[in-house]
């Protein structure tokens, strides 16, 4: 996990609230350090800690929390869990918009001194010339990767497919999802709120919308507008396209694609079918292994950037 300002500005859109994060494990714990969940004044939460009686009485803790502070908690003795361990939470208020500068968030908790302590000067240091990520807590000081910006994708059409793509990758941190058909009557009644859904008679046209780094599922209910958003891309450019289909679908397409002019090496950058076939076909068979994917992909990225400290690419 990392500091995501995209994430956070959103959720602050519910109102203010309290981030928990494991900013430090001993011996065996729910969580890895760096996982986080997000709590209101009402007691309502988003992620998780690793469930059960720590994450309970962290809730319990959050509700009242005004200032960045941190708790130790022993999860045998203080919490009757078998784990074993120890766990160190950071508890930070979040009341408005956030935006760190750099690739590294360094701030302090509690009775921290304000003023940079010599080891989180230096482990800053050997992140940017060595290329060596720091611990998550230096001296009562949190140091966080920031997120990258998100990685915009795109899905075109709001079937069953399509809905169960949204319903999978919605939740994952890392995606901006874009969600395009032909009416509001194709969406489902809830849509996730960091998702976007778009409407046009034609969904092709939107094509011209989307930005050249995003990542493309088509699954829409239509070959002939399927072809169509193939052909619209390979013109726009993408940084990823999948296609929902047979091997015989997928032939066909190859030869329409190529009589209109793009080359071979161009038409094999959309990938059809997609997901994991020997998964099966079931919807929600496909939109798990597309997310796993997608889920490798992104902590790849993120293990890349937090050591050499480099944006995302396309």
């Amino acid at each position: 996990m990392s500091f995501d300002p995209d994430r956070l500005n959103r959720a602050l859109a519910r109102g203010p609230f309290v981030r928990v994060v494991v900013a430090e494990v001993k011996g065996s714990a729910p969580r890895e350090p760096g996982a986080e969940m997000l709590v209101w004044p009402d007691g309502r939460s988003e992620g998780t800690i690793g469930g059960g009686r720590l994450e309970f009485d962290a809730i319990a803790r959050a509700r009242g929390v005004i200032r960045p502070e941190l708790g130790r908690m022993a999860l045998g003795p203080d919490l009757g869990q078998c784990c074993g361990g120890a766990v160190v939470l950071a508890y930070e208020p979040v009341t408005a918009p956030v935006a760190p500068e750099g690739r590294w968030h360094a701030r302090p908790f509690g009775a921290a001194h304000t003023e940079m302590p010599l080891a989180v000067r230096r482990a800053l240091g050997r992140a940017r010339d060595r290329g060596e990520a720091p611990k998550l807590l230096i001296e009562g000081w949190l140091v966080e990767a920031v997120a990258p910006a998100p990685l915009p994708l795109w899905i075109w059409g709001a079937g069953h497919v399509g809905r169960a793509l949204v319903s999978v990758l919605s939740p994952l941190p890392g995606l901006r999802l874009s969600w395009a058909d032909t009416g509001e009557d194709r969406f489902p009644e809830t849509v996730p709120e960091n998702v976007r859904t778009l409407i046009a008679a034609n969904p092709a046209d939107l094509v011209t919308l989307a930005p050249p780094d995003a990542r493309h599922l088509i699954v829409t209910f239509s070959h002939a507008l399927d072809f169509e958003l193939c052909h619209r891309l390979l013109n726009h450019g993408f940084a990823a396209c999948g296609l929902i289909g047979s091997a015989t679908k997928w032939a066909r397409f190859r030869s329409r694609l190529g009589a209109l002019g793009h080359s071979d090496a161009l038409i094999s950058r959309i990938a059809c079918p997609i997901g994991d076939p020997t998964l099966g076909k079931a919807p929600q068979a496909i939109a798990i292994s597309v997310a796993a994917g997608l889920l490798r992909e992104l902590c790849e990225t993120s293990a890349g950037t937090a050591t050499t400290g480099e944006g995302r690419t396309a």
